[in-house]
């Protein structure tokens, strides 16, 4: 039997897959209050704005969510996990709670996602935390760090476990805005496939910060492939940042270079003075259409903002397109740790 990597990698010779939209955007929608976040649970402080408790709280509401992405089209579906993480539930106090939201997270998903029969991969959600390996959040002692890389990995390891237990296929490390913790998450999940004796298949998105396409901690896009292909990630990608137009040359980039699947997940352009995202499924939709007559992405999704009405929207799109081709050159298989550049043509 094949793996649920070789089913996706065989799929996406086919076609563009899809993936769903944004978790926060749709919960915001449902104008929750406090009780909603908090239920039955008996914690200190204020939740509202706990996304991931939901999980425990109103699994009816993740389940609804992810259901209406479903609907919409989507190949891949991601967990409400965002912030499923020791580091930043500390911030509610619901630090004890991080196994079990997880999987119950990842049991919501997988649900939905085997339903109707239809083949859909199920990826386990893993944001970057509050903290930075790289930078100090002191001005005044730059060599401080709040958080060292081991512990960083520790934390990882008890969210990306607990996702694996729910039935995830792809833990997914995204929105990297410092290259240092994508790769704590990355070690993290290597640590659990040893104590499982099982591949997961790691996915990864990074986040930039401006328009010279660096992330927070200084990498190029061609600095973070360099720093994470090691890892030979099932796919790599940009997601969240700006919107698809703005995306685009910076998604060209890591297409021209990266030897797996780009998976870009755009915001639904920039947001207007409320924080909230004005831009139509239509525009969003049309502004994917480049990346795919580009052919530079395999699967394209939404990151904030983005609705079922523009998941839907980006699905009818790109189904005309062929998927991104590989690039030849970058298949050759490493040889001592020897990177193809100095290897003969």
């Amino acid at each position: 039997m094949s793996t649920a990597a070789e089913q996706l990698r065989a799929e996406a010779a086919k076609r563009i897959l899809v993936k769903d939209g944004a978790y926060g955007t749709e919960i915001q929608r449902r104008r929750l209050v406090e009780a909603d976040y908090r239920g039955s649970l008996d914690l200190k402080r204020d939740q509202k704005g706990n996304n991931d408790l939901l999980n425990l709280t109103r699994p009816e509401t993740v389940r609804e969510i992810a259901r209406s992405f479903a609907d919409a089209g989507v190949d891949i579906l991601a967990t409400n996990t965002f912030n499923a993480n020791r580091i930043s539930q500390a911030d509610y106090g619901a630090e004890a709670l991080v196994r079990e939201i997880n999987v119950a997270a990842a049991r919501i998903i997988r649900e939905v996602a085997d339903a109707d029969g239809r083949q859909r991969w199920v990826a386990g959600a893993v944001g970057p935390t509050n903290k930075t390996l790289s930078l100090s959040p002191n001005v005044s002692d730059p060599g401080y760090r709040e958080i060292d890389f081991d512990t960083l990995s520790d934390v990882y390891v008890e969210q990306v476990e607990a996702l694996a237990e729910g039935g995830v296929d792809f833990v997914l490390i995204e929105t990297v805005f410092d290259t240092l913790n994508a790769k704590a998450a990355i070690h993290a999940t290597k640590r659990v496939e040893e104590r499982l004796g099982r591949e997961l298949p790691i996915m990864l998105s990074m986040t930039i910060t401006d328009l010279s396409g660096r992330n927070l901690s200084g990498h190029s896009i061609e600095a973070f492939w360099a720093s994470v292909r090691h890892a030979r990630p099932l796919s790599a990608g940009l997601n969240c940042s700006f919107g698809a137009a703005q995306l685009r040359a910076h998604v060209a980039t890591l297409s021209a270079m990266a030897d797996t699947l780009i998976m870009a997940y755009p915001n639904a352009g920039l947001p207007n003075d409320l924080g909230e995202y004005d831009e139509t499924a239509e525009t969003t939709a049309s502004q994917v259409k480049s990346w795919a007559e580009q052919g530079i992405v395999n699967i394209a999704g939404g990151c904030c903002g983005t609705t079922p009405e523009h998941i839907r929207a980006i699905a009818e799109t790109v189904k005309s397109y062929p998927p991104r081709q590989i690039p030849v050159r970058e298949r050759r298989t490493l040889l001592a740790g020897i990177e193809p550049m100095f290897l003969a043509a």
